[in-house]
């Protein structure tokens, strides 16, 4: 798992009709440590409703078919959470609420 903020989304006409009606988003991975993105941005399908600029949990591989809505589908990345709050080492380092 990794969290993630959201960047923007892929708008596609043709593919998989197994992936037909399911948004998909561009999600760059957060550094735990610094909570400043880092890294590749990934595409994702969103299973939770995210929207731009929220921070996300997002799972990879075999675990990214283990949702009600992408068993057996063909995806390597999910959206499985929007993050409400991150406290690590003691210490608030992300706040949903005192983003907005």
């Amino acid at each position: 798992m990794i969290l993630g903020r959201v960047k923007g989304n892929v708008v596609s006409t043709t593919k998989s009709d197994k992936l037909s009606g399911y948004k998909l988003l561009i999600v760059v991975p957060i550094n735990i440590d610094t909570f400043e993105e880092q890294g590749a941005p990934i595409v994702s399908v969103d299973t939770v409703g995210a929207g731009e600029d929220e921070v996300v949990m997002v799972v990879g591989g075999s675990s990214s078919r283990q949702t009600a809505a992408t068993e057996g589908r063909p995806v390597d990345s999910t959206i499985v959470a929007i993050i409400d709050s991150v406290d690590f080492k003691g210490k608030r380092i992300f706040s949903k609420t005192e983003q907005e």
